[in-house]
């Protein structure tokens, strides 16, 4: 977990933006239910996973109630971020009936945060995420915590993520500095637009740190 910035250096300027990403998403609520958030990026250049795993971990710094879930089921990476068993996940849930009880979760420590990992990988992801099935499982996901954050495959890649953007209250799309091209931000919008998801904002990653606020911050690394 050494690169949860959020849980090894929580006094950091990464960390305190994080935090401040929280913020802006209770705000970005007060009109609107957002209770499940798909966390997703335009390719596979930008590192939306580990966004995933900090805002996770900001957002359970506190009373509130949160399950990550790993719904990449093509190229998992919540459990290796967080150091935790994939024996048993996400895709466990699609065989049988389902209640709270037979929720794999898995807590992590000094938080109110838990993880639900992708589980063994399905041969064609898509065809178990357009499910019946996997609406049930976020409803089901939904009454156990306050805020349940989904860690999806980029737009346009695959279309896991806009069949998932569909189902859930709404979008944060991870876009990196100096990396991400405009054109696919334009087509991951595009997508998003096509199945009237709600793009609730962005997260900018690798942005420069105004050197001017460091005597603000005295560990700035």
């Amino acid at each position: 977990m050494d690169q949860i910035i959020t849980l090894t250096s929580p006094t950091s300027p990464a960390a305190e933006a994080y935090r401040a990403l929280c913020v802006n998403l209770e705000f970005a609520a007060v009109d609107r239910t957002l209770r499940t958030l798909l966390v997703t990026s335009p390719s596979p250049r930008e590192n939306k996973s580990l966004a995933l795993a900090n805002l996770a971990v900001a957002l359970a710094d506190g009373e509130r109630s949160v399950i990550a879930v790993d719904t990449d089921l093509r190229r998992p990476h919540l459990h290796t971020i967080f150091g935790l068993s994939n024996e048993r996940g996400l895709t466990d849930l699609f065989r049988g009936a389902i209640s709270a009880s037979d929720l794999p979760l898995q807590p992590i420590p000094n938080t109110t945060l838990r993880v639900l990992t992708s589980g063994p990988l399905p041969s064609i992801p898509s065809q178990l995420l357009a499910t019946r099935r996997m609406e049930e499982i976020i409803a089901l996901l939904r009454e156990q915590a306050d805020m349940v954050l989904f860690d999806a495959p980029p737009l346009i890649v695959v279309t896991d993520a806009s069949l998932l953007a569909s189902k859930v209250d709404g979008v944060l799309l991870v876009v990196e500095a100096g990396s991400t091209r405009r054109d696919h931000v334009r087509a991951a919008k595009d997508r998003l637009d096509k199945v009237n998801a709600w793009l609730v904002g962005s997260v900018l990653l690798n942005a420069p740190f105004d050197r001017s606020f460091g005597g603000y911050y005295p560990n700035y690394r």
